[in-house]
């Protein structure tokens, strides 16, 4: 008697993770994948590693927001506002799309950033993949959300100092405030459905942040949104570094993180419906781009910089209004590692 052989689980990556630590080592093991114009100085080409197209959903025109958790008196307002304009003004900037624009047949992508907003305190302790979907589940419930395009926008979830984030599928039972600081809109139930918990490395041990999607079930049918959560990158008070603090103020971190994420989100958004889909031999098909090795564009970048630095940078706006920090993301054009460039890189199709 023989037995069918399975198809492999398909689990890319989609969390942002600093090279060499026990969170890199965790989330690089389970990853499964079926076979399938200038670089980064100091990062060898490696064609190996070029990203694919699976035939799954991709944003060109993206629409985004920022939610800061934790109530007003857990941020700087300085914080907010350079965090807001610098992610901003780098999602939009001509030189560094020409990098990611390879991505999308059309030729072109934009970026539209909405007003960001505070959610009430306290700040949570500790933060899961179960907590971030719950309140995304909550924002939607009490009209937050209403007007937005689902299937274009990422709503960004940026962690109060001190907090610690981690992937636990499972929320904590202490659920995270949806109510707006400005005192808009109702409380929301909290959602809370144990999934049984996935043990995983957290911020503490390198983890920056992820993206993900979450479905909600409404008289209309099923709604998909999407979301990024990151970390304020920093040194804890306990000498504990909590994500990846490349940059000396934490400010510019977080920009970098969600510039990763952003990037993420539009090139292969429904990533976590590909998670959840695992054995089924159709899993790949919720990808958009991945490498072979199941890395999608932020990535390799991250794990093959030596110091971090040579990815992780301050550049030049495209017209000459100032800098911002941000990660450079993967591109099949040079095989690795790209920074601005002033000529949109051809499709990699």
């Amino acid at each position: 008697m023989t037995s069918e052989r399975k198809p492999p689980r398909v689990r890319p990556m989609r969390v942002f993770v600093g090279p060499g630590s026990p969170a890199e080592a965790d989330f690089r093991a389970q990853v499964l994948m079926p076979e399938p114009a200038v670089i980064a100085p100091g990062i060898p080409p490696s064609p190996a590693h070029d990203l694919q197209f699976h035939g799954g959903h991709t944003i060109a025109d993206l629409v985004y927001t920022n939610f800061y958790v934790g109530g007003a008196a857990a941020w700087q307002a300085s914080d907010i506002q350079n965090i807001d304009q610098a992610l901003a003004a780098a999602m939009a900037d001509p030189n560094l799309n020409n990098v990611m624009v390879q991505y999308f047949q059309s030729g072109a992508i934009s970026t539209a950033f909405k007003t960001s907003q505070v959610l009430a305190g306290p700040p949570p302790s500790v933060v899961s993949q179960g907590d971030v979907e719950n309140l995304a589940l909550s924002l939607l419930q009490m009209g937050t959300l209403k007007g937005y395009d689902f299937t274009a926008t990422v709503f960004n979830f940026l962690l109060p100092s001190g907090t610690i984030l981690n992937t636990d599928a499972a929320p904590t039972m202490v659920a995270v405030p949806a109510i707006l600081e400005q005192g808009q809109g109702q409380r929301a139930d909290p959602h809370l459905v144990s999934r049984g918990v996935e043990q995983t490395s957290d911020s503490t041990q390198g983890l920056g942040g992820y993206h993900g999607s979450v479905h909600a079930t409404a008289a209309g049918g099923s709604q998909t949104i999407y979301y990024a959560v990151g970390v304020y990158s920093e040194q804890l008070p306990n000498g504990v570094t909590n994500g990846i603090p490349v940059f000396a103020q934490p400010w510019k971190s977080v920009v970098a993180t969600f510039y990763h994420e952003l990037n993420e989100a539009r090139t292969d958004p429904d990533v976590e419906d590909a998670i959840r889909a695992g054995n089924d031999p159709n899993a790949v098909k919720f990808l958009g781009w991945t490498s072979a090795q199941g890395e999608e564009c932020g990535d390799y970048p991250v794990f093959e910089a030596n110091p971090l630095s040579q990815v992780f940078q301050e550049v030049q706006l495209t017209d000459g209004s100032g800098t911002v920090p941000v990660q450079f993301q993967y591109s099949d054009a040079v095989h690795g590692p790209e920074g601005p460039t002033a000529a949109p890189d051809p499709y990699a199709g």
